[in-house]
C-alpha cells in the first residue's frame, strides 16, 4: 500500500469534508481516506496497482474540490496563502458592507444623512452590495460546485441564502418597490460576517499549527560546504550525503551526519531535553537543528531533509495532526446528512409559513435565517482542530503522538504497565556501595578492583571502572588476567594475587567471608585469598521515577512493572516505588500476554517500555509508549513517544489526553447544542409565543461565531502544562 497526503482546496465545512472522504474511500484499490477539515488534508492508503495519486486528484475533483499532492513541509505555506486571500475578501467586503449597512438601517435610528429617496437609495444600495458578491466569488462557487454534484455545504447554504436576499432585492427594486423592503444589506453583512468569521478561523487555526512552524524553523536555511578545499554557502535543502559541511560556534546543525574534524560540545535540547551541552568527538554522531557549542567543527552529512532525526519528528506530529480520532465518527455521520437536512427545514418553513398566511417577506426572512444559522462548520471543527493543537502542544512538551488515536486512548487509560530496565531505572549499572575490610580504604579498594575489572567485558566491569574513573583515580597496571566465566576474574597487582567475583567463586578457593558482609554483593574482592572488600552495582532507578508513579496514582491510574529482571531485584524497586502489581521473569513474547491479562480484568492499559525488546508488549497494549531519545527505533513501534524528562513524559501525555477529551466533548456539545438552538429560532417558531423575529444579519453573526468558539475553546489546549 502506498502512502500519500493531499491538500485539499474548497472546503468550508463538516459536509465538504464528509463528501471528499466518502467519494474516495469509494475508489476501488483506496484502503483508508481520511479527511481532517482543520488541517485541510485528506490522508490516504491505496493500491498503486488498482489507483494511482493522478485517480485520487479526479475523483476529489468530481466532488467539487481541488486535491494537491503534498508533502509535510508545504502545509504552512499553502495556510498562509488560503489566509492571505480571505482576508483580501475581507477588508473588501467591510468596506463596503459597512456604508450600505448605515444607509440602510440609519433612519430605523434617526440617522438620515446618507439617505436617498427612491429610487436612488435602492440603486446606491445595490451598487455597494455588488463588489461584496463579487469578492465572495470563491464561496458561490464553492457551493455551486458542490451542490452539483449532489454534496451541498455550508457554502451552499451561504450562496443560497445570501444570493436569495440579493436577487429579491433586485426583483424588488426594478418593480418599483420602496428601498425601505430590500434586502441588498442583509446580503453583503451575511457574506462579510461569514467571512470574518473564516479569517479569525484561519487565524486560529495557524495558531494550532505554532509547534509544527517552531520544529521546521530549527534547520538553519543555509549551510557552508567544503567543495574541492572551498567553502561555497548553499540553501541547506541543496545538502547531499557525502558532503563535507563545515560549522562554526554558535551555528545550528544543518543536517545529520557524523563529526569528521574539530570537537565541540552541543545543545541537544531540541531532541533529548537534556540542558546539559554533550560533548562531541570526531567519529560520533550530530542531528540537524542542534546547537553547535564553541567548537569550528566539520561534519560529514549522512542524512538529509525529511530523512533526518528532526523530519521524522515532524512528520510524526504532521501526521498526527491529520489524523481523525475516533470520536470524530459522530460529527462525520451527522455532517453526511446535514446541510440536505437544513435545506429541506428551510424550504418547509418559509413554505409553511406562507400557507399560514405570512406575507413573502416574513417567509424569505425565515428561509435565509435558517440556511445561514445551521453550521456544519462547528462540527467539523469540534474534534480535529483540538487534536491539532493538542498534538503541537504534546511535542512541546516532549511527548509525540503518532495519530489521533493515541490522544483518545490516552484519555481513558486506568492502568499503566512499566518495563523496569531503562525505563524506571537509568538502565546504566552504576556503584552504589563499597564495603571495605579492616584497614582497606574505599579508594584503595576500588582502584584495585578497577584495575582487574578493566581487562573484563562483563556488562557490570564498566560500572566498577567508570567509578574510579569519576572520581579520577589511578589504576594500576594488572598482570597475568584471566577471565573466569560465570564467576568473575582474576590477576597479579603488585606481586599479589587478585580475584574479583562472585560468592560461589570464593567458596570454590575455600575463602570465607565475613558474616556481617551483605549477600547481595555484585563482587567480592580478596587479595592473596584474604577478603579485602565487596561491592554493589545495581540499576538506579530514575530521579523521577517516583514522583511520577505518585502523580500516576493522583489521577486514579493503577500501575504495574513488567519485567525479565530476576524477582528479588524488581521487587526491591517495585516496593520502593509503591507499584502496584508485580510480574517479574517474563521474556518480550510473555509481556504481551500479561498486557492481555490486564486487558481481560477489565481494564484501559497502556505499556511503557524501550520500544526495542519490549515491542510485543508496545504492539498489544491500547496504548503502547516508548522512552526514546528521539532517533531511536521506538519511534516507529509505538503510539507515542517520550522525548525526555523519563515517565514524567508519561504523566503529561495521560493528563494532556484527559485535557483534550474534555475539550473535544465540550465542543461537540456546544456545536450540537448551538444547531439545537438556533435553527428552531430562525424557523420564527418564538414569534408564536410572541417572541422575536431572527434577523438573517445576527445570524449570520452567530453562525461565525459558532465556528470560532469552538476554535478558540481547543486553543486553550495551548496553555497546557
Amino acid at each position: 500500500m502506498k502512502k500519500q497526503i493531499f491538500r485539499i482546496t474548497g472546503m468550508s465545512c463538516a459536509a465538504c469534508s464528509a463528501g471528499v472522504q466518502k467519494r474516495v474511500s469509494q475508489m476501488d484499490g483506496v484502503a483508508e481516506a481520511s479527511v481532517n477539515l482543520a488541517s485541510e488534508r485528506l490522508v490516504t492508503s491505496f493500491d498503486p496497482d488498482r489507483t494511482s495519486v493522478d485517480g485520487i486528484v479526479a475523483a476529489v475533483k468530481s466532488a467539487g474540490y481541488g486535491a494537491i499532492p503534498m508533502e509535510a513541509n508545504d502545509t504552512l505555506q499553502a495556510g498562509q496563502q488560503s489566509s492571505e486571500a480571505v482576508s483580501t475578501r475581507l477588508w473588501v467586503s467591510l468596506a463596503f458592507a459597512i456604508p450600505l449597512l448605515v444607509i440602510s438601517m440609519g433612519p430605523m435610528v434617526g440617522f438620515h444623512a446618507l439617505h436617498l429617496p427612491d429610487p436612488y437609495g435602492g440603486w446606491l444600495q445595490a451598487v455597494l452590495c455588488m463588489p461584496v458578491i463579487i469578492v465572495a466569488a470563491p464561496l458561490f462557487r464553492s457551493g455551486w460546485k458542490a451542490a452539483q454534484v449532489g454534496s451541498p455545504n455550508m457554502d451552499s447554504l451561504v450562496a443560497l441564502g445570501s444570493g436569495t436576499a440579493f436577487v429579491y432585492s433586485l426583483y424588488l427594486m426594478i418593480a418599483g418597490g420602496s428601498q425601505h423592503h430590500l434586502y441588498f444589506e442583509s446580503a453583503a453583512v451575511i457574506l462579510a460576517l461569514i467571512t470574518l468569521g473564516k479569517h479569525l478561523e484561519a487565524r486560529s487555526k495557524g495558531r494550532a499549527s505554532l509547534a509544527i512552524q517552531a520544529l521546521m524553523q530549527l534547520t538553519p536555511a543555509t549551510a557552508t560546504v567544503i567543495r574541492d578545499g572551498q567553502e561555497t554557502t548553499i540553501p541547506a535543502q541543496e545538502l547531499k550525503p557525502g558532503e563535507l559541511v563545515l560549522i562554526r560556534p554558535g551555528e545550528r546543525i544543518p543536517a545529520d551526519g557524523e563529526l569528521a574534524e574539530g570537537t565541540t560540545s552541543v545543545d541537544e535540547s531540541m531532541l533529548t531535553g537534556e540542558s546539559m551541552p554533550v560533548s562531541k568527538q570526531p567519529g560520533e554522531r550530530v542531528y540537524g537543528g542542534t546547537v553547535n557549542g564553541n567548537g569550528l567543527i566539520t561534519i560529514e552529512v549522512h542524512q538529509v531533509g525529511s530523512d533526518t532525526a528532526l523530519g521524522h519528528i515532524i512528520r510524526m506530529v504532521d501526521d498526527a495532526q491529520s489524523s481523525k480520532a475516533p470520536i470524530a465518527r459522530l460529527a462525520d455521520q451527522v455532517s453526511a446528512w446535514f446541510v440536505p437536512a437544513v435545506l429541506v427545514i428551510a424550504i418547509l418553513s418559509a413554505v409553511g409559513w406562507m400557507l399560514a398566511g405570512k406575507p413573502l417577506e416574513f417567509a424569505l426572512t425565515v428561509f435565509v435565517s435558517v440556511l445561514v444559522i445551521a453550521c456544519p462548520c462547528a462540527l467539523g471543527l469540534a474534534t480535529p482542530t483540538a487534536v491539532m493543537v493538542a498534538v503541537g502542544r504534546g511535542a512541546e512538551l516532549g511527548v509525540l503522538l503518532r495519530h489521533a488515536e493515541a490522544l483518545e486512548q490516552a484519555g481513558r487509560i486506568d492502568t499503566i504497565a512499566f518495563d523496569k530496565t531503562g525505563t524506571l531505572t537509568e538502565g546504566k549499572p552504576k556503584l552504589t556501595r563499597l564495603i571495605c575490610a579492616e584497614g582497606i580504604s574505599e579508594e584503595e579498594l576500588l582502584i584495585i578492583a578497577a584495575s582487574v575489572e578493566h581487562g573484563s567485558e562483563h556488562p557490570l566491569a564498566s560500572a566498577v571502572v567508570n567509578a574510579a574513573e569519576d572520581r579520577d583515580l589511578t589504576l594500576k597496571r594488572a598482570l597475568q588476567f584471566q577471565n573466569l566465566p560465570g564467576q568473575g576474574v582474576q590477576a597479579t597487582i603488585s606481586g599479589k594475587r587478585i580475584l574479583v567475583g562472585s560468592a560461589e567463586l570464593l567458596a570454590s578457593r575455600n575463602i570465607e567471608l565475613p558474616s556481617d558482609w551483605p549477600a547481595e554483593a555484585s563482587f567480592y574482592v580478596t587479595s592473596n585469598e584474604l577478603p579485602i572488600g565487596a561491592l554493589i552495582v545495581a540499576d538506579p532507578i530514575r530521579a523521577e521515577s517516583a514522583s511520577a508513579i505518585r502523580q500516576l496514582k493522583a489521577l486514579g491510574i493503577s500501575t504495574a512493572m513488567i519485567t525479565g529482571d530476576r524477582a528479588e531485584v524488581a521487587q526491591k524497586i517495585a516496593d520502593e516505588l509503591h507499584i502496584t502489581e508485580l510480574v517479574a521473569g517474563v521474556l518480550p513474547d510473555g509481556k504481551a500476554a500479561q498486557i492481555a491479562r490486564l486487558q481481560n480484568k477489565p481494564a484501559h492499559v497502556a505499556f511503557a517500555g524501550d520500544g526495542i525488546n519490549d515491542a510485543p508488549a508496545l504492539a498489544s497494549s491500547e496504548l503502547g509508549i516508548a522512552l526514546s531519545s528521539g532517533t531511536d527505533v521506538a519511534m516507529e513501534s509505538a503510539d507515542a513517544v517520550v522525548m525526555h524528562r523519563g515517565i514524567e513524559g508519561v504523566v503529561t501525555l495521560i493528563r494532556l489526553g484527559r485535557a483534550s477529551m474534555r475539550i473535544i466533548r465540550q465542543n461537540l456539545f456546544w456545536a450540537f447544542f448551538y444547531n439545537l438552538l438556533g435553527i428552531p429560532a430562525a424557523m420564527g417558531l418564538l414569534t408564536l409565543w410572541g417572541g422575536p423575529m431572527l434577523n438573517p444579519m445576527i445570524a449570520a453573526g452567530a453562525m461565525s461565531l459558532s465556528s470560532l468558539t469552538v476554535v478558540l475553546n481547543a486553543l486553550r489546549l495551548r496553555r497546557f502544562v
